[in-house]
């Protein structure tokens, strides 16, 4: 992929992907390894390649225990990237079907956050979160995918308060309407996406590229003095 970064950004630093096994988050391993870093994607098995360079750790960050050996093994890291999330379509009322996307996706979260601290406070290091438009306004279909972003946007706050002290600095980069399997039946209702694009300025779905650019450029020397920001990467979707 075509970046504007330096090749060698992150030479010799260690980057952490959780869910970073395909869409957004394997764009985000990506994008990393292509900027030098040892990347580990800790996650679910997917079909999806893997970027070159790249360790595989089967990981679900929704039983304790996991996640914190995957983090002892790393012995250092400099970046932590909060990518795993899953959403159910109109079953989301069920409670049981709620409290398993809060779970993965909010839990799952600050589960990664309080595993990696000790690593990233020892190597001043950062956390990108991955948010979403959803955090700012209702889903209908999707109660506990927006409740559980919104906790995504209110955690990332206070964490930057809370880390900083340690000189972690926490952000987080909330996606619009990207091309990933999680918005494939959305691309496939041409209705659907019309009123998408009639909505987005920039008139164009959103790649996984976009927001992995964004990522990079938050845990980059460049945002030194940025903390606690949620940078929306949605074309200009929650604007107009």
């Amino acid at each position: 992929m075509d970046t504007v970064l330096r090749p060698d950004l992150f030479a010799g630093r260690s980057v952490l992907v959780v869910g970073g096994t395909g869409g957004i988050g394997g764009a985000v391993a990506e994008r990393f390894g292509e900027l030098g870093a040892k990347v580990t994607a800790a996650g679910l098995p997917s079909d999806a390649p893997l970027p070159t360079g790249t360790k595989f750790v089967q990981v679900d960050i929704s039983r304790d225990g996991e996640l914190e050996s995957v983090v002892e093994e790393l012995g250092e890291l400099h970046v932590l990237v909060n990518c795993a999330g899953i959403i159910r379509r109109k079953l989301e009322y069920k409670l049981d079907v709620f409290a398993q996307v809060v779970d993965v996706n909010l839990t799952g979260t600050m589960r990664a956050c309080v595993a990696s601290h000790d690593l990233l406070a020892a190597s001043q290091g950062c956390i990108i979160n991955i948010a979403s438009m959803l955090s700012y306004f209702g889903g209908p279909l999707v109660p506990a995918y927006s409740a559980s972003k919104g906790g995504v946007v209110q955690l990332t706050k206070a964490l930057a308060v809370a880390y900083a002290e340690d000189d972690i600095r926490v952000n987080a980069v909330a996606p619009g309407w990207i091309r990933t399997d999680l918005t494939a039946a959305l691309q496939d209702d041409q209705e659907a996406e019309r009123r998408i694009l009639d909505r987005t300025p920039l008139r164009r779905w959103g790649m996984p590229a976009d927001v992995a650019d964004t990522v990079a450029f938050l845990a980059s020397p460049a945002a030194a003095f940025i903390t606690g920001a949620v940078v929306p990467v949605d074309g200009g979707y929650l604007a107009a």
